[in-house]
């Protein structure tokens, strides 16, 4: 308890010491994530022990740290070393198009070769090498094909870092779905907004499943009756299905995953990433650096985050070199885990943003010094947020005796909609500050070198842009400026997406004239780019221009204030016409008298920094100020809050409300899936209702008739009918393509519903004679009804009667009649065209008719195998080209047959399984 009231007191020096067993650590305390690991660092050197790294995440209050002091973690001994240089490698597959095809150029070549060593509980190490990885993602993609996902549908991942995620991600592209990552929830404090958040991005996305850990899936719950699109949630171990599935074969412009931006919240931004984006980037930086083999990287940085997942891992994949893996939240319990695994593995790459470096220079003991080796690290990036020049100077000075090299510091620009990387400085060159005049730069947005240095604004380089990209500075007109005047950067190049998904309002903004809109100010000088910050963050005060990074930093250190909880940002005044600039900070200080001070205390800061006075300042309690994932200041939804008056009512509910409105909100969750599956299963019934109304009258006329034209008339006639009468929505193109002369159909084949739709969508006259499997023959009644139908029966198994059945079809193409066939016999639950048969084919060439390709999209959806329920889903048939045989022998067949299984994908719209 003496640890926590002196930390408490730290951090809230005028708040009174009432802290009890039963306080929370954060709606009590204010004990932010980074206040956390100072305490959990201050209980490890008081009592002597290593806290398990849980115990940063997992406790709500003070009590709730006692049972980890009652048994500590035991000290953590170094892990085992595992060469990581394993002699001569192979290069990287330059001429792959997808990331599935760069990971099989490895497995191929270097199969036992370590790509990821993976850190686990009290720092045991994982090597998972390239076939292993192959081998467990392929697993994840045949659990999903089982599943029913078919290429081009979205799956979330919500998974910690591990070898569950590496897999799933693997897994998902090799099933030709595309990966969507979000981040799971480190506390239950945070549930609300990570449901709130995450619904919203999952509907844009039109996630179809969502992979999960077992202790998430309540969660994954909750989101599901906000989510009409999400099917479930599934953990990796559920996944595990059939390995001997072959890949899906993409193209480097399909969607390699979706990248949704840390503001994604009312107006989710998911950036579409195809393969030939991720791999241009990964290879630009990769020319940049000079990555070889060799190399070794370290990395925390959490996989659901651009940098974390392709500029660490996604890089070292193609490039071939082994990742050191460690989980976020033990660099965060012992942030000098990060050196030391950079020092133990003699890594020569790693990087982390500006806050984590600032870190290690404040948090990392003299102890922790001893036997730290970081002379090999050749290259530590630092970006994903504003770049401080006093953090760089002080990590290079503290670590300076270990062997680093301020050389290696580099400050680098990405976003994410130039995949992550856009401008790199040149290599060993280290951190380049320009020192600008204040003045010139606040009043015209001029970049002018300082001539009194103490006064100067110091802003560092982020170097040059990537090869075979380019980067331009644009005034408001789009106007392209001279050097060091401050304007809208804009990029092209190979990396940059395509656009939002499923948001084409802020897809047609991110675009002028070919080139893209970053979001961010900057200028140029010297070829080099200097950020000075969000084009929607800069605020205008009388006729002066500033960004409010230093005001808030200036802030957060006041006495009183929670530090990194101070938002500043521009109001509209309805009544001025003209803009309030206004703090809103987070503060435990109730009394009128400490409040007061905190305003005549903010109010000499802000004239101290900026020169501007301030018109409001908002005192409210901690949570009030809105953070994206990665702990980004919100400003823009913390200024929509504050317009709304909803800043005076933040929640802080104890554990206990918490629990009791996940139990309520999990109660009616379960009460919304229950209705849909209610919904969908009447539906089901009415559909089968329907058709057993209409089909038995039909159905009994074919059969006592015998007459092939009347029962098609009347089988049709029904078909129709009970399209309308279910509701199923059908789009039906190209019907103006089937030729007049007897011609072979050929189609996909993926559920039941096929034979009842072209039977209502289809013409009559002259109508089509099926082929169907000479098995439905040895039932009385289906026989009876096929054959009033004038259909087909053909043998699959027995090769002397599929002779005789080729005969059959080629004598009836020649009497006249159209043969409709699936030419892959059956179909399965998971999508992907099948092998084809050949006696369509054969019979075609030998009768001299054409082939007809057509498609059929959705019904596998509508009713799939394996269930009798079906559902309403929109189906489209298209026809498609004709294509004439080459001749009447096998060859013939087998190039039409290998020839048209592209067209007939297309048609269908599923990936070639064969």
């Amino acid at each position: 308890m003496q640890v926590i009231r002196a930390l408490e007191r730290e951090v809230h020096p005028a708040h009174p010491a009432g802290v009890t067993l039963d306080s929370t650590l954060e709606g009590e305390l204010g004990f932010d994530s980074l206040t956390r690991v100072e305490l959990v660092q201050r209980l490890n050197q008081a009592f002597a022990v290593q806290l398990p790294d849980e115990a940063l995440s997992h406790t709500e209050t003070v009590r709730d740290l006692l049972p980890y002091l009652a048994q500590p973690g035991r000290a953590e001994a170094p892990p085992a070393l595992m060469p990581l240089r394993q002699g001569s490698a192979i290069e990287p597959p330059r001429h792959a198009d997808t990331l599935a095809e760069a990971l099989l150029w490895h497995v191929e070549r270097q199969p036992e070769r370590v790509h990821v060593l993976l850190y686990g509980e009290q720092q045991t190490l994982h090597p998972i090498r390239y076939r292993e990885l192959f081998e467990a993602g392929r697993a994840i993609a045949g659990g999903l094909a089982a599943r029913g996902v078919t290429p081009g549908e979205t799956i979330a991942l919500m998974l910690p870092t591990g070898l569950g995620y590496l897999a799933s991600f693997i897994g998902v592209m090799l099933a030709g779905g595309i990966p969507v990552p979000i981040y799971p929830p480190t506390r239950l404090s945070q549930l609300d907004e990570h449901l709130r958040r995450h619904a919203r991005i999952l509907n844009n996305a039109a996630v179809v499943l969502m992979i999960t850990t077992q202790q998430a899936k309540p969660v994954a719950t909750l989101l599901r009756a906000n989510v009409a699109s999400l099917a479930g949630a599934v953990t990796t171990e559920e996944l595990a299905g059939e390995t001997d599935r072959r890949p899906f074969q993409g193209t480097s412009s399909e969607l390699a995953f979706l990248q949704y931006t840390s503001g994604s919240t009312g107006d989710p931004k998911g950036v579409m990433l195809s393969h030939a984006n991720l791999l241009a980037n990964i290879r630009a930086m990769g020319q940049v650096i000079g990555i070889t083999a060799e190399d070794v990287g370290v990395s925390w940085l959490p996989l659901y985050h651009d940098m974390g997942l392709i500029g660490a891992w996604l890089g070292s994949l193609y490039h071939g070199c082994p990742l050191v893996l460690l989980p976020t939240l033990s660099f965060l319990a012992q942030p000098a885990r990060w050196l030391q695994a950079v020092s133990r593995h003699h890594a020569t790459l790693s990087g982390a943003p500006n806050f984590a470096y600032e870190l290690c220079a404040r948090k990392t003991a003299d102890s922790e010094l001893q036997g730290l080796d970081l002379s090999h690290w050749r290259f530590a990036f630092n970006g994903a947020e504003p770049v401080s020049p006093a953090t760089l100077e002080r990590f290079a000075a503290r670590f300076a005796p270990c062997g680093f090299q301020r050389t290696a510091l580099t400050p680098v620009y990405g976003l994410a909609e130039s995949t992550v990387a856009l401008a790199f400085p040149p290599l060993g060159r280290g951190p380049l500050i320009d020192l600008i005049a204040a003045e010139p730069f606040a009043t015209s947005g001029q970049a002018l070198p300082a001539q009194d240095d103490h006064a100067a604004l110091r802003i560092p380089s982020c170097g040059r842009p990537l090869p075979n990209h380019e980067i331009r500075i644009v005034g408001e007109d789009g106007s392209e400026l001279p050097e060091r005047q401050v304007g809208r950067l804009e990029f092209r190049g190979p990396s940059a997406t395509r656009g939002y998904y499923h948001n084409p309002t802020a897809s047609t903004a991110l675009f002028h004239d070919g080139w893209l809109d970053s979001g961010d100010n900057a200028y140029m000088a010297e070829g080099e780019v200097y950020l000075t910050g969000r084009v929607k963050d800069l605020i205008i005060r009388a006729g002066r221009n500033f960004y409010p990074y230093d005001l808030e930093e200036a802030i957060g250190n006041l006495p009183g204030i929670r530090k990194g909880c101070v938002a500043v940002f521009a109001s509209a005044d309805p009544h001025q016409g003209s803009e309030r600039l206004v703090v809103l900070a987070e503060t435990r200080e109730q009394g009128s008298a400490a409040r007061e001070q905190l305003h005549q205390l903010i109010r000499q800061t802000a004239a101290d920094v900026v020169g501007v006075p301030l018109d409001e300042i908002v005192l409210a309690p901690p949570h009030t100020v809105l953070k994206t994932s990665s702990g980004k200041i919100r400003r823009q939804a913390c200024r929509a809050a504050y317009e709304q008056g909803m800043v005076d009512h933040p929640s802080a509910d104890s554990p206990w409300r918490q629990s009791l409105r996940l139990w309520r909100e999990s109660g009616l969750a379960r009460g919304v899936i229950a209705l849909r599956q209610l919904a969908a299963w009447c539906y089901g019934v009415y559909a089968w209702a329907v058709l057993l109304a209409l089909a038995l009258p039909a159905g009994g006329l074919t059969i006592l008739l015998q007459r092939q034209a009347l029962g098609r008339r009347l089988v049709r006639a029904a078909a129709r009918l009970g399209l309308i009468l279910s509701r199923l929505p059908v789009r039906v193109q190209g019907l103006e393509r089937l030729p007049s002369q007897p011609h072979v159909l050929l189609l996909n084949h993926a559920s039941y519903l096929d034979v009842l739709l072209l039977t209502a969508l289809l013409p009559a006259v002259p109508g089509y004679t099926y082929t169907a499997k000479r098995e439905l023959s040895a039932n009385p009644l289906l026989r009876a009804l096929l054959s009033g139908l004038g259909t087909c029966f053909i043998e699959r198994t027995d090769i002397r009667q599929s002779q005789h059945d080729l005969d059959a079809m080629v004598g009836a193409l020649q009497a006249g009649q159209n043969l409709l066939i699936f030419p892959e016999g059956t179909f399965t639950r998971a999508a992907g065209l099948r092998p084809f048969h050949l006696g369509g084919f054969l019979a075609a060439g030998q009768a001299h008719v054409p082939v007809v390709l057509a498609g059929l999209r959705g019904t596998r959806i509508a009713l799939r195998d394996g269930t009798w329920l079906p559902r309403r889903a929109p189906i489209e048939f298209e026809v498609g080209p004709s294509k004439l045989p080459s001749g009447p022998d096998w060859a013939a067949a087998a190039a039409l047959s290998r020839s048209v299984r592209p067209v007939l994908a297309a048609l269908s719209g599923e990936h070639d399984a064969a």
